[in-house]
This record gives structure tokens, sequence and C-alpha cells, in this order.
């Protein structure tokens, strides 16, 4: 069984050394009538930009997206500059230059990889997947007897920060680097996947559709893993099923269904604030000018937030998003599960995750009040400050480096729900709810906690759930998504979800104290 395994990490490395050499490999030619394509649908009226472009870029032959990139920045960039001098401002071009050189690299790619796409897709995401199977299928025939086995984990290199653990973690940060500020260079990428992005939508890959397929197929292999590991517990089973049903089908098939249905692109479970951009002017102009179905989404979005949610969280608190419904929930629970340990259980992280969790809330409360503002009066700036520069600096910082780059990348490191914990708005608003107006607990028997301390090391939110455990303590925490792994993994089942009665909430150490004060009135009074 261990040869078998180590066989699948090989093909999987091999997998894995394809995809990430695709970037800067493959040869680009534009011929000009693809150019005159390109000017069509981008609205292009720069002449400047037309003539830099046929002089230095069409007909000739460019070896990789490295040698084509800085060309097409340059002429963007000498063309914008010169049509400000000239105040010719209806010839500028708005268009980012990464996503330019993106769009002309597509149009523009020829050679092997673009003509054998098949072979190219069996090459990268068939050997990943072939391999990352052949490493967790043989845990089927080591089953072995009923329970969750957690045996050798701090001595794996996967999963204790050792060389597969940095291996993956490079891999993540570079990939969402690479997704949010260098798009051109995931054009290799896009032309794996046109035949299924075509066949959805109607249309040619994006790089975030790369993003949106990868996303479903790392959540469907690891979700294997999670079948295997948790088979017993019927919990974890549900919870994963669930997870994985709604990022497939709500947030990747029914989005690229509704684009090829001419329908604005919306994911349904999505809710405001971690879907940030809901009331950006773009967004807002886009749904009220589509007719009756970008109305349905517009109302959709502000009752899911405002009544929806609220309801939700008081039933079941917030793990029916966190840990049943939402995407990044879903990545953290299933390709996250191996690093959960890792979550900091530390005093002083806690004190972090509160002022960060919290502010990045406040900051998205504020940015959406200006965003409404400037929306209804017409006007581009709040008390001098303009409203696009609040949200440029919210997508960069929090959205693009928070959300992507450091939530998701930094998984093998810090634990799986990085961004969960410390950044992501509306785990801050669930919190509030579960925290004051909500049934849900963890519910402990302190008499039978033996303080073996698993409970609180596979805590992926930081709780130490053992104090709690120690004291015989209901855990009401607004950092739980109540994902039920401290629990699964207790060997005396001392740990238990519930919903119940609001005033079942109350600590039973209080409840002792305060009969403790009762019995000593009476001896009093005798």
């Amino acid at each position: 069984m261990k040869a078998i395994k180590n066989i699948g990490l090989v093909i999987f490395l091999i997998g894995l050394a394809f995809f990430t050499a695709l970037p800067v490999l493959g040869t680009f030619n534009l011929n000009e009538a693809n150019f005159n394509t390109i000017i069509k649908e981008q609205k292009i009226e720069s002449d400047v930009f037309i003539n830099d472009i046929k002089s230095n870029i069409v007909g000739r032959d460019f070896n990789g997206m490295q040698s084509l990139s800085p060309k097409i920045s340059k002429a963007l960039d000498n063309a914008n500059e010169n049509h400000t001098k000239n105040k010719e401002w209806d010839k500028k071009i708005y268009t980012k230059s990464s996503a330019m050189a993106a769009f002309i690299g597509k149009k523009s790619a020829n050679g092997f990889i673009a003509n054998n796409k098949g072979l190219m897709w069996l090459l990268t995401f068939g050997l990943g997947i072939i391999g990352a199977l052949m490493f967790i299928l043989p845990n089927v025939i080591l089953l072995g007897k009923k329970g969750i086995k957690n045996d050798g984990i701090y001595h794996q290199s996967a999963t204790n920060r050792g060389w597969i653990g940095w291996m993956v973690f490079i891999f993540l940060v570079s990939f969402y680097l690479v997704l949010y500020f260098a798009s051109e260079y995931a054009t290799n990428w896009t032309l794996l996947v046109d035949p299924i992005s075509e066949a959805l939508s109607g249309n040619p890959a994006g790089h975030w559709f790369v993003y949106g397929f990868m996303y479903c197929t790392v959540m469907t292999v690891m979700a294997v893993r999670m079948y295997i590991k948790y088979r017993h517990n019927i919990y974890q089973v549900f919870r994963t099923t669930s997870v994985l049903f709604f990022q497939i089908v709500f947030a990747f098939i029914i989005p690229e269904i509704m684009v090829r249905l001419q329908m604005p692109y919306y994911d349904f479970k999505n809710a405001f604030p971690l879907d940030y951009d809901f009331f950006f002017q773009w967004n807002l102009k886009e749904l009220t000018n589509t007719g009756g179905i970008g109305i349905f989404i517009l109302v959709w979005g502000i009752a899911l937030t405002l009544v929806v949610v609220p309801i939700m969280v008081y039933f079941f608190g917030k793990r029916w998003y966190c840990s049943w419904v939402c995407g990044c929930g879903g990545l953290a629970e299933t390709l996250g599960d191996p690093y959960r340990q890792h979550s900091d259980k530390s005093l002083f992280a806690w004190k972090v995750e509160r002022y960060l969790v919290h502010g990045v809330l406040v900051f998205v409360i504020v940015m959406t009040a200006m965003t409404l503002y400037s929306f209804f009066s017409d006007t581009g700036t709040v008390l001098g400050i303009k409203t696009s520069t609040v949200q440029s600096i919210y997508s960069l910082v929090i959205g693009s480096i928070f959300a992507g780059v450091i939530g998701t990348g930094f998984y093998p490191i810090f634990g799986n729900r990085v961004w969960c914990r410390f950044g992501c708005p509306l785990a801050a608003y669930l919190g509030f709810v579960q925290r004051f107006k909500s049934k849900f607990r963890i519910t402990t028997n302190g008499g039978q906690c033996i303080s073996c301390g698993n409970c609180s090391t596979y805590c992926e939110m930081g709780i130490d759930v053992r104090a709690y455990a120690q004291k015989g303590e209901n855990i009401v925490r607004s950092s739980c998504v109540g994902c039920g792994v401290c629990s699964a993994v207790c060997p005396r089942g001392v740990l238990k979800l519930e919903n119940g009665p609001e005033d079942g909430r109350i600590n039973p150490t209080e409840i002792l104290l305060g009969n403790d004060v009762d019995l000593m009135d009476l001896v009093n009074q005798k």
C-alpha cells in the first residue's frame, strides 16, 4: 500500500510540474484578422495603440507570455500617455495591461499546447487527479476499526510543515498571485478548459473559469479523503456532501448556464458582505438594466443578508453557512483538513482575530455606505474621499491579498481557516448573531473529560475547547463554525453539537455558583 501511495505522489508531482510550467511555455503569433477582432470586441479607438501593436506584435512569433506581455504593456502605456497629453480622453484604453495581454495572448496562442488541449489536460489536471486519488485511496484497504485516525500527523511532511507542505504553500500562493495580478500568465491554463467552458456558457474560458474549475476539482478529490477519514460520522459525511453540492452546482454550474441564457453571472448562495461588490455601482446598474431577473437577484441578495442569514443562524448557528454552504468553508474543510491542527490557539491569536475580523466588517460596511450614497446622489466622493479609491483598496488588500493569497495559500502553515477566522466579514456578522441570539451551542460533559487535548488540537478556529470541557461549560463562541470535528475526535463523547432553547446556553458553572449561594442563605437562616 505504501508503494501505491508513493507512486501516486510521484504522478501527482509530475502533473503539478506540467501545470506550473505552462504559464511560461507556448508560442504566440497574432495575425491581423484576429487583431481586427480584438479591436472590435474591445472597442479600441486608439490609433497609437493599434499602430504600435501592428508594428511590433502582429505577424511575429513569441515564445512564452514573458516575451509577449511586456510589449503589450508598453504599447498600452505609450498610447494612454499620448492621449492624456493631448487630452484625447475618448481614445484612452482603461483596460488593465494584464487583462489586455491575456486577451491578446488568448487570440494569438498557437503551437503544441493550443493544438493539443485534451492531451495537455491529461498531463496536468488528469495526472494531478489520478495521483491524488492513488495517494488517498489505499486508506480504503487499511480502514481498520471504527473511529477517526490522526496517527502520525505530526510526523508526516505533508501535514507538519515539511517539504511537501511548503511545496503546497508555494504553489497555492503563486497560483493566487497569477490569478489576481498577472492573469496573462494563465492563458495556457484557459486553453485546457476551453471545451468545458464552451459547453457550459458558450464562451471560451477566462482565468476565473480556470479558478472555478480547479476549485471544484480540488474539493471533489479532497472530499474523497473526507469520506474515507470521517466515514463513521454521519454529520461529517453530510457536511462534506453539502459544501460540495453548493460549490459545484450553485457557485460554478448555475452561474455559467445563466451567462449562456443571457442573464447576469450570479452565485445565489454568496451573501453580502462576503460578496462585497454586490452594491458596487457597476453591479447595481447591471442588475437594474437586465429586467426581471436582475431585480430578483437584487431583492434576493438583500433578503439573504437581512432575513435568511439571521433566521438560519438563530436555529442552526453559523454552521449552516460556514460549514454547509460556503465555498470558502468548503475548500477549507476539504483541501485544508490536513492542516487544521496548525491553527493558533494562543490568547494573542484570539485578540488579533477579534480586531482583524471585526475591523474588516466595519471597513466593508463603511465602504458600502459610501457606495450607496454615491449611487443615489450621483457623486463620486463622500466627505472629500473618492468612493472608487476606497473600493479599490478593499478589493486589493482584503478581496485579493487577504482572502486569496493569504487566506488560502497559507493553509499548510497557519491552518485551514485563516480567512474565515481573521478576515471574513460575513463570518463576523454571523458570529454576532450566533453569540447573542442563537439556539446553537456545543454542550460538554466535564465529568467525562480526560484532558487528552484532541478537541483543541483539531479546532480549526483556534478555540481552546478543552478548557471549556474541563469546566463542563457550554461552548458559545462567535467564531465557532460548528464543524463538529472536536466532538468527532473526542474519545469519550464529551462534546455534542446541539440546538435548543436559548436559556439552555447558560454556562453550568454559573448555575452551580448560583446554587451554592442559595445553600449558604439557607445555612445562615438556620
